[in-house]
């Protein structure tokens, strides 16, 4: 049968797919506009599957303040091109409003990533690249404050006891830029702790010195491991002269807790030489 060109040009507003893709889809469809998509979303989920193995390790961070609570969300993708495409910040933010509109503690990921499913699906398809919601995370407080990198793949959020808001963000553009792993040293790992004291102990065993001077040497150098790890012991980047912990005395402020989200952080990606990258193309 033929395929009218307005029906054509209506497949491809709905779905974003190319012209020969929707005419075909319409060719098998006999022309039903409603079967074509039925069909090219069943066929959406067999591409989604075969891209689902990609690493996605570019991606953008969104955020929004309200009722009291941060919401941030991290999605990704597999390069930093389609995170500038408007169909993928589209989606980054409408991801953004259902994860403000989930109150889901427990399972707060899972949940935002439930409802997106059937987009995302339909996003890999168009874009043909692998998306994935990798995190939704909240934080509380009375006074909140957040901070979102230009290139949107760095975010922090900040809850204080007591202070301003001012002092707030000054604190979360601080996180952004320094990656602290706990408020204090007194908040760390055993496990972490441990290991970070095998290494210095390593570092310094094959010194000629007494064992008492070996053991100060270790502690002097975890001190100050911890302390870099720490948000409270670092010093204060608007003014090194200082630790946060002095910024937020000096300030009558006091901070609870704290969020930092990176795009693609731990993820490992696997490398390839140029032959296997090719063939791998070739086999979609």
């Amino acid at each position: 049968m033929t395929i009218k060109a307005q029906d054509v040009k209506e497949l491809r507003e709905k779905t974003g797919l190319g012209m020969m893709e929707c005419k075909k889809a319409l060719e098998q469809a006999n022309g039903n506009l409603e079967e074509a998509i039925k069909n090219l979303r069943k066929s959406s989920a067999l591409k989604a599957e075969k891209k689902a193995s990609r690493t996605a390790v570019e991606g953008m961070i969104t955020s929004k303040t309200s009722h009291k609570e941060i919401t941030f969300v991290e999605v990704n993708c597999e390069t930093d091109f389609v995170a500038k495409d408007e169909n993928f910040i589209n989606f980054c933010e409408e991801t953004l409003k259902v994860a403000v509109d989930t109150s889901s503690k427990e399972n707060l990921l899972d949940e935002v990533s439930e409802t997106m499913e059937k987009q995302r699906m339909s996003l890999v398809q168009k874009i043909g690249e692998n998306i994935i919601v990798r995190k939704v995370k909240k934080i509380t407080g009375e006074v909140l404050e957040s901070y979102i990198h230009s290139n949107k793949k760095i975010a922090a959020g900040v809850s204080l006891e007591q202070g301003s808001s001012e002092i707030a963000k000054e604190v979360a553009m601080h996180i952004a830029a320094t990656n602290p792993k706990v408020l204090s040293p007194e908040d760390l790992d055993e496990s972490y702790i441990n290991s970070e004291r095998e290494i210095f102990k390593s570092q310094v065993e094959k010194e000629d010195k007494p064992e008492e001077i070996k053991e100060k040497m270790i502690q002097g150098k975890l001190n100050k491991q911890l302390a870099d790890v720490s948000l409270l012991k670092q010093p204060f980047v608007k003014d090194p002269s200082k630790s946060v912990e002095t910024f937020l005395s000096e300030s009558n402020a006091k901070i609870s807790s704290f969020i930092r989200i990176e795009v693609g952080e731990g993820i490992e990606v696997e490398k390839k030489d140029f032959a296997d990258e090719v063939q791998s193309q070739l086999e979609g």
